[in-house]
């Protein structure tokens, strides 16, 4: 598997420099995606820009992706213009995903979930509200 990762202390930037998304990369992009979870990394940006086909494989990786990345109140976003790879996307109707045309827009979707999540804490705390979102009984 051809790549490239750029990481910042908000997201990772996974640039693949392959031309199908699947089978053939499965197992090394699965392990790439745990290792960047267990350091701490819950938005995850794929560049699909070189990609001109997927598989069910990939439609696999993409979906457990999505969820290990939402689970954690991150983003799983695929950057891609291709209408075939959107369309094959979407007809997996993979919850939580974001599609976006440019790697910038999906940058600019990670800063915003970052500012929702901080919202949504702060006010959790205004209002009493422990970590898991249940009322904290306070005197």
């Amino acid at each position: 598997m051809n790549y490239n990762i750029d990481k910042t202390e908000q997201y990772a930037l996974i640039s693949l420099d392959e031309s199908k998304f699947g089978e053939n990369i499965a197992g090394p992009f699965e392990k790439m995606v745990i290792v960047l979870y267990r350091e701490g990394y819950t938005n995850m940006i794929v560049d699909f820009t070189n990609i001109k086909e997927i598989d069910n494989d990939g439609l696999s990786l993409i979906r457990k992706a999505t969820k290990a990345c939402r689970a954690e109140g991150g983003l799983f976003v695929v950057a891609t213009k291709d209408d075939d790879i959107i369309e094959t996307i979407d007809s997996a109707a993979i919850p939580d995903l974001l599609i976006l045309p440019t790697t910038d827009e999906a940058i600019d979707a990670v800063f915003m979930n970052e500012l929702e999540n901080d919202f949504r804490e702060e006010e959790d705390d205004e209002y009493g509200f422990d970590s898991e979102g249940s009322f904290d009984e306070r005197d």
